[in-house]
């Protein structure tokens, strides 16, 4: 169990949440409004037509070259072992423009060798991420650079490809994880298709944050379920954003 725990709390569990890049199609600059339009044709599905705008707005924010990182929430454990506690300590970062927001979160990443984790995080977190700096010409922190590196020096792990146990072709949802495992939701209040129009059109990005740390938290203990812990073992969560502290 020591060993465990000293593993455990050099894993920093993510989640970010996205939004198109402007609120409108016709915001966008021209050359990116002509590839949008290429994809849009892609995307369009018969007989559920949608308009080129009503299609971005809708879609844009899952792509990285068409959208932008809005928050993105944080969480690691620690272990008292006087009080013979388990805290989980959360933060989001959601500053007033996404170069600042990705600023700080290289800088957490640099402050000490991380293991990230994330659900469905290979395919979506970690490569928007990456991707996002880089258009933000920022260099990449150690923890997400994968360029040159062989599998296991690669420091990610992803509570959905844990589920998968070799399965290729089947995909999980958190929320569903959550539900067998017994474990409440994360849902109450918005979910992941709304955060475009919370972000737009109601301006709430403390609504986004909330939900945001939210979906970490589950992340983290479906993390515990997976390594056969009880499900009644009580866990401290702490919200730094909240200006909480561990008495």
């Amino acid at each position: 169990m020591a060993d465990f725990l000293s593993d455990l709390r050099d894993i920093l569990f993510l989640d970010i949440e996205t939004a198109s890049f402007t609120e409108k199609f016709s915001e966008l600059p021209s050359r990116l409004q002509e590839e949008w339009q290429k994809k849009a044709n892609y995307l369009q599905q018969a007989p559920e037509e949608k308009s080129i705008e009503a299609l971005y707005f809708e879609k844009a924010g899952i792509y990285a070259e068409f959208g932008k990182v809005l928050c993105i929430g944080l969480g690691y454990f620690l272990y008292d072992p006087d009080k013979e506690q388990l805290q989980f300590r959360t933060k989001s970062i959601a500053m007033d423009n996404e170069h600042d927001t990705l600023l700080e979160f290289r800088d957490i990443l640099e402050k000490k060798v991380w293991t990230l984790c994330a659900h469905n995080g290979k395919e979506f977190d970690f490569p928007y991420l990456c991707r996002r700096m880089l258009i933000n010409r920022i260099p990449l922190p150690d923890a997400l650079q994968m360029a040159g590196k062989k599998p296991w020096e690669i420091r990610h792990l992803d509570t959905l490809e844990l589920w998968k146990f070799g399965d290729y072709k089947h995909y999980t949802r958190l929320e569903l994880l959550a539900a067998i495992f017994d474990i409440p939701s994360s849902k109450d209040g918005i979910n992941g298709s709304e955060v475009n129009e919370v972000y737009y059109h109601h301006q709430d990005l403390k609504n986004i944050r909330e939900y945001c740390i939210r979906d970490v938290e589950v992340t983290a203990k479906i993390y515990l379920a997976f390594q056969g812990l009880p499900s009644d073992l009580e866990v401290k969560v702490i919200n730094l954003d909240e200006g909480q502290d561990d008495e």
